[in-house]
């Protein structure tokens, strides 16, 4: 069931990729991914892959949606960033407890969540829940959404981190997204003003990363016992590896046929220094999504069987994560140099591509020396703790 559903939501996609492609210019010049984008995703039934089946969701095996997120990325890479958390956030919410999914989906299955999780608000014990307020940076496509996922630490206990889930009539947002990559994002930031958020839309993070949620009493299928540490963090990336594997595609049929006016002239295919650095960007770009698919899909299999994940899979799907946003910045990197003065101008695919997936980068979930070290202690026999594992 959830293959043929990934299928059709597959095919779906690959339809609306010349369109995304056609606006990825005035994305990036906006800011913003247009709301047509957003109304076909939706009706693709992107969005609903990793959502509860008792919602309408599909529960598609996470690959499914990595690959249709990278297909998104290579026509967009703002785009394919903004479906990428808005596609992972069902998930997340699929692990609260059973009231906080009713009134997000009952009658809304379609809404959209964005996300903020740096623990930056502050919360305070009151009746019947908690007190919240805060402001949190770079919640990416937040002006889409009805609902926000939102990282706080508990005033009396500072050790504490929580997920809110917090209503858009809650907060505010404001407009302060103006960078050099992933510029049609939007990841604008959220202001909420001591709301109340009662206990059922609250999660405390060690717990998740202990692969425990109250909504696993209701969505019992493996694709809700997997780690948070690995669904959001390859949701990441992702849209990093989409983005350098669309550049490729368009780097090889701009400079197929170029011919230099420079370093002697002729064609640049066949200089044997292209053909090397071409062979090099494909390499890393395949390397890339081989083993960031082997390991989800692993653990994926894992669940199937009921088999509790081990650690060392959990460290290495870490490892190979932030190694595949390392590895396509590799690659981007080398097309970006051998395209020479031409991947220069403003809006070209190649230019935005490389702002794009070097802006992705920058998140916390790709702190690669951060992963790596957290993999050398495990082998080690060190305890390794984290709640992004």
């Amino acid at each position: 069931m959830s293959n043929e559903v990934s299928n059709e939501v597959l095919d779906s996609v690959r339809g609306l990729l010349p369109g995304i492609a056609e606006r990825a210019g005035s994305t990036d010049e906006n800011r913003r991914v247009p709301a047509e984008t957003i109304q076909e995703l939706t009706a693709a039934g992107l969005f609903r892959m990793l959502q509860p089946k008792r919602y309408g969701g599909a529960e598609s095996e996470p690959v499914a949606f990595f690959e249709a997120i990278r297909e998104i990325s290579g026509a967009c890479g703002s785009t394919g960033w903004v479906a990428a958390v808005f596609g992972v956030h069902p998930w997340h919410l699929g692990l609260f407890a059973e009231a906080a999914q009713d009134e997000v989906w009952r009658e809304n299955p379609d809404a959209l969540i964005s996300s903020s999780y740096s623990p930056v608000g502050r919360l305070t014990r009151v009746a019947g829940g908690y007190e919240l307020s805060g402001r949190w940076r770079f919640s990416s496509g937040c002006e889409h959404a009805s609902w926000a996922l939102l990282g706080a630490l508990m005033q009396d206990r500072p050790m504490d981190f929580m997920t809110v889930l917090v209503p858009r009539t809650d907060y505010r947002i404001e407009d302060v997204w103006d960078v050099i990559g992933l510029r049609g994002t939007a990841s604008n930031d959220i202001i909420v003003d001591r709301v109340f958020v009662p206990e059922h839309r609250t999660m405390r993070n060690h717990e998740q990363a202990r692969l425990r949620g109250p909504g696993q009493e209701v969505n019992t299928g493996p694709l809700y016992r997997m780690p948070f540490g690995t669904l959001f963090t390859s949701a990441i990336t992702a849209p990093v590896i989409g983005a350098v594997a669309g550049c490729y595609v368009a780097y090889i049929a701009a400079m197929r046929d170029r011919v230099r006016l420079s370093l002697g002239g002729g064609r640049f295919a066949e200089d044997q220094f292209a053909q090397v650095a071409v062979a090099r960007a494909a390499s890393e770009i395949d390397a890339a999504i081989l083993q960031t698919d082997r390991n989800v899909r692993e653990m994926y299999e894992c669940a199937v069987r009921g088999e509790r994940i081990p650690m060392e899979l959990r460290l290495r799907a870490r490892r190979d994560q932030v190694r595949g946003t390392e590895r396509a910045l590799e690659a981007i990197d080398i097309l970006f140099k051998t395209a020479g003065g031409n991947s220069l101008g403003r809006g070209n695919p190649i230019e935005r591509a490389w702002r794009d997936a070097h802006a992705g980068s920058l998140h916390v979930a790709n702190d690669v020396e951060r992963a790596l070290a957290m993999y050398g202690k495990g082998e080690f026999g060190l305890k390794v703790e984290d709640n992004l594992i």
